[in-house]
C-alpha cells in the first residue's frame, strides 16, 4: 500500500459540501442586493452581522451532525451553488456577494477546523472579465487558507453564452489555479432557462458539457498540472464512456486515459447503488473522489431502501474492491488532487 493510501486508510473526506444551511440573514443580504439593483435609489446593503452561535447552530445540527452520523471525518465546504447566481450581470454586486459568502464559509472553518476546509465562490458574471475572480481566488487561498474553488462554465445560467473551457478567455484563472496549486470543481449555479431545471437538468448538462469541451481541446497540454473535479458522478459521461472514447478517436485525440484522466476527476454524488457501481467499474478508483453534497439537491429517504438518498458512503461500502482502492476513493485521491488539503491534514 502506498504511503498516502496508508495514511488515508481510516480517513473519510467528503469533497463536495455546500453551506445550504447558512443563517437566514445571509440570504437577506442577497435579497437586499438584488432589490437595490432593481431600484438604485435604495441604500447599498452591508453583509449581514451573524454571530458565532448562529453559525454553530446552522452547522452542528445539520452538516456536522450528518457527517459524523454517516462516518465521515472531513468536508470541503463552499457557498451554496445555486445561490452563486452568476447570471446577475453587475460586477460590483458579484464581487461583494462572493466575498461575503466566502467569508461566511471561512468562519465555519475557523469554528470547526477539525472537520471543514474551504472552497471558494468566484465573482463571475456573464461575459465579464475574470480579474475579480482571480483576485478573490488568491484572497481565499492565500489569506483564508481555502483549498479549492468552484468554477462556473456557464455564468449565464443555462443559456451557455460563455466560450468553452478550452478558450483563452479562461486562461488567467487557470494560471492562478496552477500557481496556487489548487483544483477547481466545475459547478454551475441556478438555471435561468425554464427548459433546464436547475438540479435535474442544468447541473448534469453542465457536467457532461464540460467533459466534452475538454475532450475537444488540448487544455492540459498547455496546463499539465491543472486539475478539475466534475461533480455529480460526471453527469452522463460514465454511462456513455464508449461514446466519448469513440469521439476522441474520431477527432484524432489520444485515448481518454492519456488525454484527460490525469487531470479530470469525478465525485460520488450519485444517489443509487447501480450508478455508483457503474461509476466505479467504468472510471476506476484512481479518478473517483468521495462526496455526498448532503443537504443539497436530493434530500430525504429513498422508499425502496429506507436510507437517505445522499448517504453515498453506504453505496461505496457495498462496492467489491480492494482496501487500497477504497482508501483512494475515500481520502487518498482527495489529498492528491487537493494538495493544500493534504498539508492541512498533515498539520
Amino acid at each position: 500500500m502506498s504511503e498516502l493510501a496508508s495514511e488515508s486508510s481510516a480517513l473519510i473526506i467528503d469533497v463536495h459540501g455546500h453551506y445550504t444551511t447558512a443563517p437566514g440573514e445571509h440570504q437577506a443580504f442577497r435579497d437586499a442586493q438584488l432589490a437595490r439593483l432593481a431600484d438604485p435609489s435604495m441604500p447599498s446593503p452591508n453583509p449581514a452581522r451573524i454571530s458565532d452561535d448562529a453559525i454553530r447552530d446552522s452547522i452542528e445540527t445539520t452538516q456536522l451532525a450528518m457527517l459524523r452520523q454517516r462516518g465521515g471525518d472531513f468536508m470541503i465546504f463552499s457557498p451554496r451553488a445555486a445561490g452563486m447566481e452568476h447570471h446577475v450581470p453587475d460586477a460590483v454586486t458579484a464581487r461583494e456577494w462572493a466575498r461575503a459568502s466566502n467569508d461566511l464559509v471561512h468562519r465555519v472553518v475557523e469554528l470547526f477546523p477539525d472537520h471543514f476546509a474551504g472552497a471558494c465562490q468566484l465573482p463571475q458574471t456573464p461575459g465579464g472579465t475574470l480579474d475579480d475572480s482571480v483576485s478573490e481566488l488568491r484572497r481565499c487561498v492565500e489569506e483564508l487558507g481555502f483549498v479549492g474553488a468552484n468554477l462556473n462554465p456557464d455564468p449565464s445560467g443555462g443559456h451557455w453564452t460563455s466560450p468553452p473551457l478550452t478558450d483563452e478567455y479562461w486562461f488567467p484563472l487557470y494560471e492562478a489555479l496552477v500557481d496556487l496549486d489548487v483544483p477547481a470543481m466545475i459547478h454551475v449555479s441556478s438555471s435561468c432557462n425554464p427548459a433546464a431545471h436547475t438540479l435535474g437538468a442544468h447541473y448534469l448538462n453542465a457536467d457532461t458539457t464540460a467533459f466534452m469541451q475538454l475532450l475537444q481541446g488540448d487544455l492540459f497540454g498547455r496546463f499539465p498540472t491543472l486539475r478539475f473535479v466534475i461533480p455529480h458522478g460526471g453527469g452522463a459521461v460514465p454511462y456513455h464512456w464508449g461514446r466519448y472514447r469513440g469521439l476522441a478517436d474520431r477527432m484524432g485525440r489520444p485515448p481518454l486515459s492519456e488525454h484527460l484522466m490525469t487531470n479530470v476527476f469525478f465525485d460520488t454524488c450519485v444517489y443509487h447503488q447501480a450508478g455508483i457501481d457503474l461509476l466505479h467499474r467504468v472510471i476506476g478508483a484512481d479518478n473517483i473522489l468521495f462526496a455526498s453534497e448532503m443537504f443539497g439537491a436530493v434530500r430525504g429517504i429513498d422508499p425502496e431502501t429506507g436510507h437517505h438518498w445522499d448517504d453515498t458512503k453506504r453505496y461505496i461500502d457495498n462496492l467489491d474492491m480492494s482496501g487500497v482502492d477504497r482508501a483512494k476513493i475515500m481520502a487518498g485521491n482527495a489529498r492528491r488532487v487537493y494538495p493544500r488539503l493534504d498539508k492541512l491534514l498533515a498539520r
